[in-house]
C-alpha cells in the first residue's frame, strides 16, 4: 500500500501562500485521506522563498514564482 501525498495551494497573493498538504491511500481505486491535513502559510520573503523552493515539487514552487515575481515584497523581520 503506498501513501500518496496532494498539494494545495490556497490564498496565493503577491506576498504569501497557504499551503495544504494531504496524504492518501488508494483502496479499490478510491483515494482515502489517512492522517490530519497540514497546513503551512509562508509570506514572500527571502527566507520563506528559499524555504518553499526545498519543500515543494518544482511545479508548485513555479506556480508560487509566477504570482510572487522575482523578489521577496516582504522585509525579513528584525533579529531583536
Amino acid at each position: 500500500m503506498e501513501i500518496k501525498e496532494k498539494i494545495a495551494l490556497d490564498m496565493l497573493t503577491t506576498d504569501s501562500v497557504s499551503v495544504l498538504k494531504q496524504q492518501y491511500i488508494t483502496v479499490d481505486g478510491t483515494d482515502i485521506r489517512v492522517g490530519e491535513n497540514v497546513r503551512n502559510a509562508y509570506m514572500n520573503t527571502q527566507t520563506e522563498r528559499n524555504l518553499l523552493k526545498d519543500i515543494l515539487p518544482k511545479e508548485f514552487y513555479d506556480a508560487v514564482m509566477t504570482v510572487w515575481g522575482n523578489a521577496p515584497t516582504i522585509a525579513e523581520p528584525s533579529a531583536e
